[in-house]
């Protein structure tokens, strides 16, 4: 079976610490992988900015894309500017139909950031019409609705995190995970850290500061960390007891009740990758 994934993120590396293994497991079994970024980056920086912090930004997709060997696309949208319009549902549309995916991955509209939340409700707002061909009629619809799914997070209103799929994430497809997330170099090293008030705990030598991005010092990273953990019982339900207790890296993502179910082919593909 081969299947086409898509991750919709509202910034370049969001899609990367929800998804990376995923990306990185299902590229290797070769399945299609795109990752798509709804904003530039052009707002996460304490220091850069401008048209050449999106230039920087734009490089660091490229180079965790060609770890990953899978394609990745950031959109023009300026950071911390998106908003639900009926333009930029019509361009994911579009987008979506050109790549003809099985699974949609993104944000869930309960969120911190607003560029999380309307990317979450524009991908919302896109599901069923993709198949719809008097929307966008210059772009073939698509044929059967794909399965959409959120992406991890740790909110607890108006509900909490509720997974039906799961993929552990194996120790190759692991590091690799790393590897991309490496690349984000103005995130990872410099912005995030400044913002959590954690600057100075960052390495300067690449070497020490790649081995200590494993420490998970980022909160994305520690959620993504402690999912196994957090889903334990669930993992056991689907796996087994002895396969259950023993992943110590899962990527979780909850179904929504927009797109196709999720088929039972479709599951035990993603649930069996390495």
């Amino acid at each position: 079976m081969s299947l086409g994934l898509l991750v919709i993120g509202a910034h370049p590396d969001d899609p990367d610490i929800r998804a990376g293994g995923l990306a990185c497991a299902s590229a290797a079994a070769g399945h299609d992988v795109r990752f798509v970024s709804m904003t530039d980056g052009r707002g996460g920086h304490h220091e850069d900015h401008g048209d050449g912090l999106v230039a920087r930004r734009r490089e660091e997709v490229a180079a965790a894309a060609e770890v990953a060997g899978i394609g990745y696309r950031v959109l023009d949208t300026p950071d911390g500017r998106l908003r639900p319009t009926l333009e930029r549902r019509e361009e994911l549309i579009r987008l979506i139909r050109e790549v003809g995916p099985d699974v949609v991955f993104t944000h869930r509209t309960n969120d911190y950031h607003p560029d999380h939340r309307y990317t979450a409700q524009l991908v919302r707002d896109a599901a069923y019409t993709v198949t719809v061909p008097n929307v966008c009629p210059e772009t073939p619809p698509l044929e059967t609705n794909p399965t959409f799914a959120s992406l991890l997070d740790t909110f607890e209103r108006p509900y909490p995190f509720d997974p039906e799929l799961f993929v552990p994430v194996g120790e190759g497809a692991l590091t690799r995970k790393y590897d991309m997330l490496d690349c984000h170099e103005s995130q990872m090293y410099e912005w995030l850290p400044y913002n959590k008030g954690d600057l100075e705990s960052v390495p300067n030598d690449p070497e020490a500061r790649r081995e200590w991005l494993e420490t998970d010092p980022i909160p994305g990273l520690r959620e993504m960390r402690g999912a196994a953990d957090r889903f334990r019982d669930r993992l056991i339900e689907r796996f087994g007891e002895s396969r259950g207790r023993e992943i110590e890296y899962v990527e979780a993502f909850e179904v929504s009740e927009y797109g196709s179910d999720l088929s039972p082919e479709v599951e035990a593909e993603l649930s069996s990758l390495r």
